[in-house]
């Protein structure tokens, strides 16, 4: 039986989707073949665990060189470091800052086997039919592009896929009710003057101005200004 030889790229052109979506078969000739090989993938700290590596390594056979960084240095990268990267693992909301660049190519949704049960809420933006689509950078809008190499996005499931949703991070506000004493049901809440100086933001801009538009909006005033003023 000849042996087939792997590098990083033709690793990563063969069995990307595969590997995100965990289905990649992992045989003893794989291993042997692939254990020198090492990836190098970037994202946030709550994606970034070593125990993801370590199940790489024991099931796939090759290394994952893990770096975590804050989300604008994330961005940064992406958009500017094409050559320190294998494995770029970004949130939907930076997408419009990076795709347009060029240094990522989509996945073909035909190789990825868990592509079916991926919510829909990242496919077309329902979660249910009768589901309303989200404000602002909602998945779907940001997770087809024209193929595998385009930089632009598309509205519908075009079979070419940017990311794959992984993670469900919990970046909002956390509300304690055995202090406060009564329930919390609007973003309003957050500028009440009860709570003045023991409420806050997340100190991450990109995501702390989503929870403002949405206090804005709780109160009644109009959202305009938020997309118009320059």
């Amino acid at each position: 039986m000849s042996k087939v030889r792997y590098s990083r790229r033709s690793l990563l052109k063969t069995g990307a989707a595969a590997v995100a979506a965990t289905t990649l078969p992992a045989p003893m000739v794989w291993g042997q073949e692939t254990k020198d090989i090492t990836l190098r993938q970037f994202g946030t700290g709550v994606s970034n665990l070593n125990d993801v590596a370590l199940k790489v390594k024991e099931d796939l056979g090759f290394n994952l060189e893990m770096t975590a960084l804050d989300t604008d240095s994330v961005t940064q990268r992406a958009a500017t470091q094409p050559n320190s990267f294998d494995i770029a693992d970004i949130e939907y909301f930076i997408c419009k800052k990076v795709w347009a660049a060029g240094n990522m190519q989509a996945m073909d949704t035909s190789r990825i086997a868990q592509y079916d049960n991926i919510a829909g809420t990242f496919r077309n933006g329902l979660l249910t039919p009768e589901s309303t689509i989200a404000q602002g950078t909602a998945p779907h809008t940001v997770g087809f592009t024209t193929g595998v190499d385009g930089t632009k996005f598309v509205q519908e499931e075009s079979g070419w896929m940017t990311l794959i949703p992984t993670i469900y991070n919990a970046d909002t506000l956390g509300i304690r009710p055995d202090l406060i004493g009564r329930p919390i049901n609007n973003w309003r809440e957050l500028l009440n003057p009860e709570f003045k100086g023991k409420a806050s933001i997340l100190d991450i801009s990109s995501i702390g101005i989503m929870d403002m538009a949405l206090v804005v909006e709780s109160m009644g005033d109009h959202m305009d200004w938020i997309t118009t003023s320059p």
